[in-house]
């Protein structure tokens, strides 16, 4: 299966950080991916993110959430052609390195959708092992099929589930949102154990982010109870 990639990075006062990602994963485009598209959406920064991104970037005038940013650089991506699309963060979390075992159940047929999942090891602070442990285990039970990470920004997914799968959200709760809207549909979701790995600081607002999350798991209240059918 012949795979045109589009990379969308998702950036928002990134400028320390983004010019080292942005280099590893055009090495890495360059060494295994060369005809594929690199975007990176700039949404809304202050410090240098826009001078780093240089010609990749599409941006945003003001931040308009992470979701928002997602949402953007995936309709590049299927706009310029993209058969596949992935998705990392800006802060270095998501080693480019890794795509390659993203891309295999795709490329292989076996999956429409694959989550880069984090292990919940000592590198994971407490209270979001916890986190990704209950939301994991209830997208599991809404989809039917197990889910190891449902947090997780490092993905992979084909142009079918970019132009079907449109969620709610513009901010963190847009990522949960795609993954259950995307089981709900009946897509084939896998999980490839990725590297943990934690920056220094996270846009993520614990106490809005955290209730913007619990609202788009409530969507699904029925299948939590009952199980997917």
């Amino acid at each position: 299966m012949a795979l045109s990639l589009s990379i969308v990075v998702p950036a928002y006062n990134e400028g320390a950080r983004l010019g080292k990602s942005l280099r590893a994963i055009v090495t890495y485009l360059n060494e295994y991916a060369p005809a594929s598209e690199l975007i990176v959406v700039d949404d809304g920064s202050t410090d240098g993110t826009r001078s780093a991104a240089q010609a990749f970037a599409v941006r945003h005038d003001e931040n308009l959430g992470k979701g928002a940013a997602l949402r953007d650089g995936i309709h590049a991506a299927i706009t310029h052609g993209a058969s596949v699309v992935v998705t990392l963060d800006a802060d270095g979390q998501h080693p480019p390195e890794e795509i390659p075992r993203l891309l295999k159940p795709i490329a292989d047929a076996q999956a429409d959708l694959v989550l880069g999942a984090r292990r919940r090891d000592a590198v994971m602070p407490l209270a979001r092992r916890l986190t990704n442990w209950l939301s994991a285990t209830l997208a599991s039970r809404i989809g039917g099929q197990p889910v190891r990470d449902a947090q997780t920004g490092f993905r992979a997914f084909t142009r079918e589930v970019a132009e079907r799968v449109q969620p709610a959200g513009d901010r963190y709760e847009y990522e949960a949102n795609f993954l259950l809207d995307a089981l709900r549909a009946g897509y084939r979701v896998v999980s490839v154990e990725v590297p943990t790995i934690y920056g220094p600081h996270s846009h993520f607002r614990p106490w809005a982010d955290t209730w913007r999350m619990a609202r788009a798991f409530a969507r699904h209240a029925g299948r939590i109870v009952a199980g997917a059918t």
